[in-house]
């Protein structure tokens, strides 16, 4: 079979750099940024309406379990497995006013929990007791001395305070060092990209670390199981605000530093960890409001910073917004607001309000809570492990490994492993990229055309759906007006194609073929790392999935629409038209050899094996974000996609692990069998390479 018509990335409308990344201007937005935020804002429209026929009690009620059922099948649902907590006290500190006992349990059969017990030792008991949840504390997790002094400052106001290490944190680091044997954290990210695969979400075993803390403080004889209560600032204020919609027991919430509006957020930072973003949460009309509505009429206050991270402007909105159903339910004093002039974190101000905000309803007690003179304890005398370290320690399992169990699972279970017929094969692909089984005529225009001696350049403009604008510029060759084989190849990034100097492009038109240069949305110039944690392609991959889309799935449709283009021009042969993907691009265009039968052949060059080989690699290839696709484990592997798209239909070209290192044929061979052609070459692809 000969090959003809070329598409690789270039510059386009959608080039612009992303707010945040260098060329940059302060403030500026990138097309698909614009796009998803049009969407967005239609999704807030769509949930204030529905918020404005709340007229009574019974539909707050009817609300709050409306949020509850849908941020459960947000997370992905929780564990199913209660089993033994082998609590363990490895240690105890007597300090004047309280205790601190050292403390191991299992939230998961072999999933170790560190925490610290902050006990009072004057006063009659039993005593409430305070989940203490700690934020993006990497290092010292529940030991940060900021978060040290609202535990002891609640301790000895009476309070039994559980202060555990949330995963990746503290004691929990899930990573070694391969070259130092050291642990480290690569944070929520990894395990988080790794979890949406299975159709889960990594805030699932966050939640199910502090339920599992309740199941222990419940055992106790000196706990009061009635007032049980949630406090923490930042991601410690993601996890009290959750818990407060999943865990029924508690009775009083004080979330720090977290409260906002998405609106407000997105327009600033935008999405964060993973366990702060949840598939589809903006798309099912829900907000940070509705973490408190879950919550009615049970007290829960808002502790904000003016000159936060998480925008005031946002906060101070959704507690308007919440307070009127609290008042419904005759709770209006139950949802506090409690603000402070300064930046973000758990200081003082905000600490003393947690501690007054349970003294409210847990004591009976009104008024200021001062804090007094706290002394924090350094990180080693809060260690609760010999090492340092549950993994060295105690060989605990990771966010990892109990998300390989879930994989390992429904893996041989996966829709595609039954024998279905290719139609009902693609529907499934189709509604886990969130992209329609038909797709709409796309607009296309010349913009400017330029002769050469040698070819014809075309700039071509492509609208797939409104909103979106793809760029490609068409290389015709010199010579007869015949139908020609057709090719189209997309790169990761953007960089100038040169029809001279770029090799590939360079060989097919010398060949005589078709050249297309072609750009899909969302493909900004591979830049250097940025200072921030969180990198473009992960946050605009998470914009996505708030609001019901995929990056992936939209790239396919952009890739579709180029192949209908080709498919009408009169110089390609519609009949032969083949697919080159690079890197992550190569993922995109296996997707789209399964979605449209008529692509007569998928070559994906340097791209990963698997999604399984993914979620089988503690660490893996930071930039593999935007080609995950949430849930798709249940359904199917990027193998399973060549045997829709039919056997000798694909090539793979250089493959990669999820590691970003080479994988062997032999690797290759297993994931995909005989139905594909694994190529290992230095060469550059060319009609007679890959034939």
């Amino acid at each position: 079979m000969a090959f003809g018509f070329l598409a690789v990335s270039s510059p386009a409308a959608d080039s612009t750099p992303p707010a945040g990344a260098p060329g940059a201007k302060p403030g500026e937005r990138y097309p698909l940024e614009n796009y998803l935020t049009r969407i967005a804002e239609q999704q807030w429209r769509e949930r204030a309406a529905q918020l404005a026929r709340i007229k009574t009690p019974a539909d707050v009620n009817a609300r709050a379990k409306f949020i509850r059922t849908e941020f459960v099948k947000a997370i992905g649902g929780l564990p199913d497995q209660r089993g033994p907590l082998n609590a363990r006290i490895t240690g105890t500190l007597e300090r004047k006013g309280y205790r601190v006992e050292k403390l191991i349990f299992e939230s998961l059969p072999g999933c170790h929990v560190t925490a610290n017990l902050y006990i009072p030792t004057t006063g009659p008991g039993p005593f409430p007791a305070i989940l203490g949840a700690a934020g993006h504390s990497m290092v010292e997790g529940k030991a940060a001395p900021l978060y040290q002094k609202g535990f002891i400052a609640l301790a000895m106001r009476g309070y039994i305070v559980l202060a555990y290490d949330p995963p990746a944190q503290g004691e929990r680091y899930e990573h070694r060092d391969p070259k130092t044997g050291e642990m480290r954290s690569l944070g929520h990210i990894s395990p988080g990209l790794q979890c949406l695969l299975t159709g889960g979400t990594v805030a699932r075993y966050f939640l199910w670390d502090g339920m599992r803390a309740l199941d222990y403080l419940l055992t106790r004889p000196d706990v009061d199981p009635k007032r049980l209560g949630a406090a923490g600032n930042s991601g410690g204020g993601t996890q009290s605000a959750f818990l407060a919609v999943v865990e029924p027991r508690l009775g009083a919430v004080a979330p720090s530093c977290y409260w906002t509006s998405w609106e407000a957020l997105w327009n600033s930072q935008g999405p964060q960890d993973s366990e702060q973003v949840l598939p589809n949460f903006i798309k099912n009309g829900l907000d940070f409001s509705d973490l408190a509505i879950a919550f009615s009429p049970k007290p829960v206050i808002m502790l904000t910073a003016t000159r936060d991270s998480f925008p005031i402007a946002g906060a101070r909105a959704m507690y308007a917004e919440a307070k009127p159903f609290f008042a419904l339910l005759g709770a209006g004093k139950q949802l506090g607001f409690f603000e402070y002039d300064d930046g973000h974190g758990w200081s003082q101000p905000r600490r003393e309000a947690t501690c007054a905000w349970f003294d409210q309803w847990f004591h009976g007690k009104t008024g200021p809570a001062p804090e007094p003179d706290i002394q924090p304890e350094t990180l080693p005398a809060l260690q609760c492990t010999e090492t340092g370290q549950v993994v060295t320690s105690l060989s605990s399992k990771t966010s990892q490994a109990l998300n390989l169990e879930v994989a390992e699972g429904i893996w041989p279970r996966r829709s595609l492993a039954q024998k279905l017929r290719p139609a009902e094969a693609r529907k499934i692909v189709a509604a886990r990229l969130a992209v329609p089984v038909s797709r709409a005529k796309s607009t296309a225009a010349v913009a400017s055309r330029k002769v050469g001696p040698e070819y014809v350049v075309e700039t071509v403009m492509l609208t797939p759906e409104p909103g979106i604008e793809l760029k490609a510029e068409v290389i015709l060759p010199a010579g007869p007006g015949t139908r020609r084989p057709a090719v189209i190849v997309v790169r990761d990034g953007v960089a100038p194609v040169d029809p001279e100097s770029d090799q590939e492009v360079a060989g097919w038109r010398k060949a005589g073929q078709v050249v297309v240069v072609a750009h899909l949305r969302g493909l900004t110039p591979i830049l250097p790392k940025a200072k921030s944690y969180y990198t473009v392609e992960y946050r605009t991959a998470m914009r996505a999935i708030l609001i019901g889309k995929t990056m992936t799935g939209m790239r396919v449709q952009d890739l579709l629409a180029i192949f209908d283009y080709a498919a009408a021009r009169p110089e390609v042969s519609p009949e032969r038209i083949s697919i080159i993907g690079r890197g992550n691009m190569g993922v995109v265009a296996q997707y789209a050899g399964a979605l449209e039968p008529r692509i007569a052949r998928v070559v994906a060059a340097g791209s990963v094996l698997s999604y399984m080989d993914i979620v089988r690699t503690p660490e893996y290839s930071e930039r593999l974000a935007d080609i995950i696709v949430p849930g798709a484990l249940l359904d199917f592997d990027l193998p399973d996609l060549a045997a829709v798209a039919g056997d000798g239909k694909l090539v793979l070209v250089n493959p990669n692990a999820a590691s970003g290192q080479p994988v062997s044929e032999t690797a290759a061979k297993a994931a995909y069998g005989d139905r594909t052609r694994v190529m290992f070459t230095t060469a550059t692809i060319t009609p007679g390479l890959v034939n």
